[in-house]
């Protein structure tokens, strides 16, 4: 209770309600809960109080694999700020670092830390080499499971389980629940209960709005989105590679202060300082990719710009995902170029409404990338707000979306 109090947690989310009683009973669990819903605490404040009001032996207790390291790492911290006032010890354990990190894992490992939260190759080079004490092992839990599906990495997954006991408390928690999670969770879990908390929609206080551009507007406008609220104190730049977070990293520090960027090309030890820097607000743009859409907890972000539509629906809800995280407001912005629209439109379909479109600033045509054209109309397709006219209409027998040579019976939007 102290260490809650000192997180300064007052009240439990929803999704800690649902799950905290069934894990406390010792249920297996899958849970279907979007980032910032506080999911991290619904299992980390059962699986210590099991800890605590049942030692025995030094041995690992608690194995929290997850596929990304700054998951890895943000998971550890929240874990080390609720233990701080018990016994309970834990480990991070994850790629990139140099061999003194590998052998201060070992050795943890092998005197039997209390929790280790761990990515999923990390851990297997480990157990390969037969140290770890796994046989006594009294919790499972799989963070961000969709993701790491996505990822690669079911085989992984199923041979580090391979070592533990069969015994054991298992959890599952997911932002979506696609047929492979299920399949997944039939291999691992036993009777498990279902908790879904909520469809991964982006939540209602983030003020969705989007801009249909040429790509030569997209630079001048994240400039002017940046410049003319100096309010905003936290914002996040998403675009789809390496390559265009650096040359957009490039542009903007060419005029606007405080920009930096983030993206696997850089190293661990470098990833983590950005990270640091960001969430104490000495840094207050950050260009990034997907790397940080998923799971990655920082607080009060203002702004999130998309540079580019995001390939599916699902990235665009854990991108803008990042603002408006817990009880805060936030604001979304979506560059649309030309090429994107029908990408965006799709999006729009998902959501199941339609994001308002923004003119334009007038003073756009000041950067030096800017070529005086006028703001292009959208052609994406309005979505019909009935859900049930759109699932009947895609169940209608002998239809097919349109495609190639096909008209949509949706007008488009002017």
């Amino acid at each position: 209770m102290e260490g809650i109090d000192a997180m300064n947690y007052k009240a439990p989310t929803p999704i800690q309600q649902e799950v905290i009683p069934e894990i406390l009973q010792g249920s297996d669990l899958i849970a279907c809960a979007q980032t910032g819903t506080g999911k991290t605490a619904a299992f980390l404040l059962p699986m210590l109080h099991k800890i605590i009001t049942r030692p025995v032996g030094d041995h690992i207790k608690g194995l929290i694999i997850v596929p990304t390291r700054e998951l890895a790492i943000q998971i550890s911290q929240q874990l080390e700020g609720f233990s701080y006032f018990s016994n309970v010890s834990s480990l991070a354990v994850f790629g990139g670092g140099d061999g003194a990190t590998y052998s201060n894992e070992k050795r943890a490992m092998s005197q039997g830390v209390d929790i280790v939260v761990c990515t999923p190759g990390r851990m297997i080079s480990h157990l390969n080499m037969g140290y770890v004490k796994m046989d006594k092992l009294q919790f499972l839990v799989l963070d961000e499971a969709d993701r790491m599906l996505d990822m690669g990495f079911f085989d992984d997954i199923m041979k580090i389980i391979s070592y533990i006991p069969n015994k054991r408390q298992s959890l599952l928690f997911s932002a979506t629940m696609p047929p492979k999670i299920r399949d997944m969770a039939r291999k691992i879990l036993q009777k498990p209960k279902e908790i879904n908390i909520a469809a991964a929609t982006p939540p209602e206080k983030i003020r969705q709005e989007a801009y249909v551009v040429y790509e030569t507007q997209k630079v001048p406008l994240v400039r002017e989105l940046v410049h003319k609220d100096k309010d905003l104190k936290t914002i996040v730049i998403f675009c789809d590679t390496k390559s265009m977070v650096k040359q957009l990293s490039r542009d903007l520090k060419k005029t606007i202060r405080l920009v930096e960027e983030i993206h696997s090309d850089l190293e661990q030890a470098e990833r983590e300082a950005v990270m640091n820097r960001f969430k104490s607000r000495q840094t207050r743009v950050l260009v990034a990719t997907d790397i940080i859409s998923r799971g990655i907890d920082v607080e009060d972000i203002d702004l999130v710009i998309n540079f580019n539509v995001p390939q599916d629906a699902e990235d665009y809800v854990h991108r803008i995902g990042r603002t408006a995280r817990a009880q805060a407001d936030g604001k979304a912005c979506t560059l649309i170029g030309e090429k994107e629209q029908r990408r965006f439109a799709a999006i729009e379909r998902f959501l199941g409404r339609e994001v308002e479109k923004v003119t334009l600033p007038e003073k756009l045509g000041k950067g030096p990338e800017y070529q005086p054209e006028k703001q292009p109309p959208f052609r994406g397709h309005k979505p019909h707000h009935n859900q049930k006219f759109n699932q009947k209409r895609q169940q209608g027998r002998g239809q097919r979306p349109a495609g190639k040579g096909q008209r949509s019976s949706n007008k488009p939007v002017s």
